[in-house]
């Protein structure tokens, strides 16, 4: 065994009497409470659906990690702000990481190391990552049927593309201008139900850094609007989507399925012109304030691609900022909603705004984008663990929900939660965390605990 009492530092002047700090705790970790991890699991069954996506090609006789071990340390990693694959070695025999794992953490094999992760990661098939793109999918909308009783009323549907900045030479990386970069560009998928203020994760297609905003929406609603209508027939669907996606066969598709859609408008003469009549009021208006001011009207319209007018809800600003000129700022809203122009815009259109958080927390909680990897493939399965790991901590903020962390980010989850000191004792018997006793957040961990499965002793 490794000699720890050597490693120490001495403060010997900044205290009342001198002050050893020694890192001589071999069966500890600064990750105690991400045990909660495996329980929010257990109650998705998240890693089994997407290990059993996955087959192993492997000599069985020089296999030492299964797939379903390196997947789940990978994604439990990615949750304890481990985010790429070279903090293996640093997690090897890290005592609670094994517990995630199934192993015992003591005696139990070391975690797997940084190569054979990469083996790992450059090893998943196409057809593996489509299958387990459809398990995250399917493990969300169980859970979710599960937890609301089939009680269902309404569901929306937002999708959304995000820049992932690329660093070396990855493939279909490709310089943006409008990002000023080279980048991928992922599109994500997220449902909301019943109108409450989560927004659940369900798809994450890597693209290439020149995908138009469009490329892969249309088959992506398809997969899940039809999978909505069969699960929960009975909801009523809303696909939100901003003008990038506004494409003739889309909304074709959307008034096919006759779901409810709000879909922005890119302008253009036509529509700028029937703007233009709500826009002269609203100037005088502005001028005479001295602010922002904006009017909303409607009109009927038809693209020369599109098979039929549609409602178009207009929305005639005219914005004003400190030393700046005044200047229009019209916008476009294609649906088939029947409410006041008003109440389409601004109560139903511009919530899907909250989705840039979610997004802000895949990169910034979970480094959504160390896409890294010089294959495209390897780099799509990196996504879906990202993905992965965040569906596991929306299932903890859910739990969390009777607390202060009830509408935390997942970095403050993790913060809170997860990094925590713990000393692990294996007996026969049982397992025991010994945890400090003036954790600050005692509270809320044992409530999200028993939440999610845990008694009480």
């Amino acid at each position: 065994m490794a000699d720890f009492t050597t490693q120490g530092v001495l403060f010997a002047e900044q205290f009342d009497r001198p002050l050893l700090a020694r890192f001589d705790r071999p069966h500890a970790s600064s990750d105690g409470g991400a045990v909660l991890l495996k329980a929010a699991d257990r109650r998705l069954g998240l890693m089994g659906a997407l290990s059993n996506c996955l087959r192993d090609a492997r000599d069985p006789a020089k296999v030492r990690h299964g797939l379903d071990e390196l997947l789940g340390q990978r994604v439990y990693g990615l949750a304890c702000g481990y985010e790429d694959a070279n903090d293996a070695a640093r997690l090897t025999d890290d005592p609670i990481h094994k517990l995630l794992l199934g192993r015992d953490a003591i005696s139990g094999q070391a975690l797997a190391s940084q190569p054979t992760l990469s083996r790992f990661e450059n090893g998943v098939t196409r057809g593996e990552l489509v299958r387990m793109s459809e398990a995250l999918f399917e493990t969300v909308l169980q859970r979710q049927g599960q937890r609301l009783r089939g009680k269902v009323r309404t569901i929306t549907i937002d999708l959304d593309v995000t820049d992932d900045p690329t660093h070396g030479q990855q493939e279909l990386a490709f310089f943006h201008g409008h990002y000023g970069h080279w980048c991928y560009l992922p599109l994500l998928g997220y449902l909301t139900f019943n109108g409450e203020p989560e927004q659940h994760l369900v798809a994450a297609m890597l693209r290439p850094g020149k995908a138009p905003t469009s490329l892969g929406a249309l088959m992506m609603l398809r997969r899940i609007v039809g999978r909505l209508q069969e699960r929960f027939a009975r909801a009523r669907i809303l696909v939100r989507l901003d003008g990038g996606f506004a494409g003739p066969g889309l909304l074709e598709f959307l008034d096919e399925v006759e779901v409810d859609y709000v879909v922005g408008l890119p302008s253009n003469p036509i529509l700028a012109q029937a703007a233009a009549a709500l826009l002269a009021p609203v100037r005088v208006r502005s001028e005479q304030t001295g602010e922002t001011e904006h009017e909303y009207g409607e009109c009927r319209y038809a693209a020369r691609t599109w098979d039929r007018e549609r409602r178009v809800i207009l929305k005639a600003e005219v914005v004003q900022h400190a030393g700046r000129e005044m200047r229009d700022n019209p916008r476009f809203v294609v649906t088939n909603l029947k409410r006041a122009p008003r109440r389409v815009y601004e109560r139903v259109y511009c919530q899907r705004g909250e989705i840039e958080n979610r997004i802000k927390e895949l990169h910034h909680g979970l480094s959504f984008d160390r896409t890294s990897c010089t294959r495209f493939l390897a780099n799509q399965l990196r996504v879906l663990l990202t993905a992965a790991a965040y569906v596991l901590m929306q299932e903890i903020r859910a739990a969390a929900v009777h607390t202060s962390l009830a509408r935390a980010q997942v970095g403050t989850l993790r913060e809170r939660l997860f990094k925590l000191g713990a000393e692990v004792v294996v007996s026969v018997r049982r397992i025991v965390l010994h945890l400090p006793a003036a954790f600050p957040f005692v509270d809320e961990w044992r409530a999200v605990a028993v939440a999610l499965g845990a008694g009480s002793t």
